[in-house]
């Protein structure tokens, strides 16, 4: 932006700012700002005015422009949001005045909409932890049911050729290129790279089996949490509206990026979720062969996008904007990640397995399978019903124990066929039930680690007296605890790089953080 535009841009700033600027009566004026737009709170309702501003991937620079995706913006975005956008009004100087609306010389133009509250949007929430699996469920049905509606043609079909997403992969690592060593690290610039380029190239039936399936749509291309917002029902708003080339995309491709934003609050479980849920209302199976690529494309463009800030006249914040970029670009490389995970949790009873599996369920997604469910589900009783038995009896015999784990490696290799992480919840004493899970993940190619949980026996004591009286799955207890220790096989035949150990006196995020660097 030159330096008349920048002047002509905070003269406009400055006037909008007062409350008799607009068409109605407001108490106060908040301003805000994107990298594409300057956004004008009033009470009731938001101004939205495009930066006359030339990215490469968008051009604002005319007033046009800027009045031709004003009104393309309002028509886009009425498809999922009809209630939220209400007009595109002009911008007019009148005398020295610069008001929104009315007579006068038209200097800019400004799409009207309604507010929506900042507290129901998802981004807050998922911040504050009231999002719910319902909630995202109901997002999966909205955007499922209109995706079904979108257009598809031809035309749109061509977006989804690999040449065309190769455009698009490629122009983010030359536009990214500059930013190597200030917000992304040139190790992680060259892994994803050779991800994205490897997993096309391997690929190539796939990208084009999404094309003839009609799987290209024009979708809404920007969809993450801050655009969704949990009021009058489910609103989703502020599409692509500046060039057709980001919105006409395969719908798995817009679907993975709200699962990768989800991720990035550090609720994977609720992003897994979320893609069941659309799976299953679009009957789109193939997506899970996709899902890493689009989300690793989705973290590097989020990261290239606030790595732009840094740029920004406008933007005074810049260690914000690279804190940001930095954490999405490292949210890409995790996902650049060619194999699925295979996670076992060993130990002895009241060790913390379990509390530990669930916390790497959120943060990273993992499917967790539970011995103590699948054992009781094995049983036709409830999994809140108790069967303290004489251990080796009952539904803890040798043979049940047998069917048990059969069972769990069965759910397993499901699981990662489909390219999810997995968590093995169990004690696996035995030493060839850890050969078994681990030639298993070999077989499915799935990379292997076992966490081994181990925790001091006073702290193990009270822990267990606890659990008995709590609403607990697991029936386990100190008389347990005992055989378990005299029968644990050492964990010595898995190799020192896919074993660690974890001590669960330590805290959780302390666990998390050791394991994952296992992982990653």
């Amino acid at each position: 932006m030159n330096e008349d535009a920048l002047r002509s841009s905070q003269a406009l700033i400055d006037a909008l700012k007062n409350v008799n600027s607009f068409p109605e009566k407001t108490g106060s004026v908040e301003f805000m700002q994107t990298q594409m737009s300057f956004v004008f709170l009033t009470d009731a309702f938001a101004y939205k005015i495009k930066k006359p501003v030339n990215l490469g991937y968008l051009d604002y620079t005319t007033l046009d422009k800027r009045l031709r995706f004003c009104n393309k913006e309002v028509e886009l975005n009425r498809r999922l949001a009809p209630d939220v956008y209400l007009a595109v009004l002009p911008v007019v100087k009148r005398g020295t005045r610069i008001v929104i609306g009315g007579d006068g010389e038209i200097i800019d133009y400004a799409v009207k909409m309604k507010r929506l509250p900042a507290e129901r949007l998802m981004d807050h929430l998922l911040l504050s932890d009231q999002v719910t699996e319902a909630m995202v469920v109901q997002i999966a049905e909205k955007v499922a049911a209109f995706h079904k509606k979108a257009a598809s043609d031809a035309e749109i079909g061509k977006f989804g050729e690999l040449r065309a997403i190769k455009q698009n992969t490629d122009e983010n690592f030359a536009q990214t290129s500059k930013y190597v060593g200030l917000s992304i690290t040139d190790k992680r610039y060259q892994r994803i790279r050779k991800f994205t380029d490897d997993f096309m190239q391997q690929n190539e039936s796939l990208f084009n089996a999404r094309v003839s399936q009609g799987r290209i749509k024009d979708c809404h291309g920007d969809l993450h949490a801050a655009h969704v917002c949990f009021f009058d029902g489910i609103t989703i708003f502020d599409c692509i509206e500046f060039t057709d080339r980001f919105r006409y995309c395969d719908v798995a491709s817009e679907v993975t990026f709200l699962a990768m934003d989800i991720d990035r609050y550090g609720r994977a479980d609720l992003s897994r979720v979320f893609i069941d849920a659309y799976v299953q209302q679009s009957g789109d199976e193939a997506l899970f062969k996709l899902l890493n690529f689009y989300k690793c494309y989705r973290a590097y463009v989020r990261g290239k996008v606030e790595s732009f800030k840094l740029d920004d006249p406008y933007i005074a914040d810049k260690k914000l904007s690279l804190s940001t970029a930095e954490n999405y670009f490292a949210l890409a490389e995790r996902f650049a990640r060619e194999k699925p995970v295979m996670l076992l949790t060993a130990g002895l009873v009241g060790t913390g397995k379990t509390a530990m599996a669930t916390a790497l369920s959120r943060a990273f997604g993992f499917v967790v399978i539970s011995s103590d469910v699948v054992r009781k589900k094995l049983a036709n009783i409830p999994v809140t019903e108790h069967r303290y038995t004489a251990f080796n009896r009952d539904i803890y015999s040798e043979d049940f124990t047998r069917k048990t784990y059969a069972e769990m490696f069965n759910q397993a290799r499901q699981a990662l066929v489909k390219g999810q992480w997995v968590i093995l919840d169990a004690s696996f004493k035995k030493r060839q039930d850890r050969i078994s899970a681990r030639s298993l993940a070999h077989e499915v190619n799935a990379d292997f680690f076992v966490a081994e949980c181990v925790l001091e026996e006073a702290a193990v004591k009270r822990r267990l007296e606890g659990r008995l009286r709590g609403g607990s799955v697991s029936d386990g207890r100190w008389e347990t605890y005992e055989v378990q220790k005299r029968e644990f096989d050492p964990i010595t035949e898995i190799p020192t790089e896919e074993h660690v150990m974890v001590d669960t006196s330590c805290s959780i995020s302390g666990s998390i953080k050791r394991i994952s660097e296992k992982v990653a």
